[in-house]
């Protein structure tokens, strides 16, 4: 896959730098938690590596091991604070425009609060 150039100006970028505000769920050196601002489920959340990254596939590849090890984590740490980690979660990366990736900084959604069925539409 052939990355597009990483857009600093990106809303999880300016979210990241300060200049919007969120309604923080979980912060570490690596992750930063939020509601999405349209949610498809109870819980749904935003978690995003702190890194400047367009997607999983960019991530993967070129995020040190620290950050790699430290985003998952990050994402099973929200999970246990929402608790939704007994009763069970979705997590979801879209990447790509085939996936409908809407903003170009990798991020996964984190689903729960009710049965989700197999898949999401």
């Amino acid at each position: 896959m052939t990355e597009m150039a990483y857009d600093p100006d990106n809303i999880f970028a300016k979210i990241l730098r300060g200049e919007i505000s969120c309604n923080k769920v979980y912060e570490d050196d690596y992750a930063l938690a939020f509601p999405d601002i349209n949610p498809q489920a109870p819980t749904h959340v935003l978690i995003i590596p702190k890194g400047a990254y367009v997607s999983q596939d960019d991530f993967s590849e070129n995020a040190s091991d620290a950050e790699i090890a430290g985003f998952w984590r990050a994402v099973g740490s929200v999970a246990r604070q929402l608790g939704v980690a007994d009763s069970g979660y979705r997590f979801l990366a879209n990447t790509g425009p085939d996936a409908h990736q809407e903003v170009m900084h990798f991020h996964v959604h984190l689903f729960a609060g009710r049965k989700l069925g197999p898949m999401l539409a």
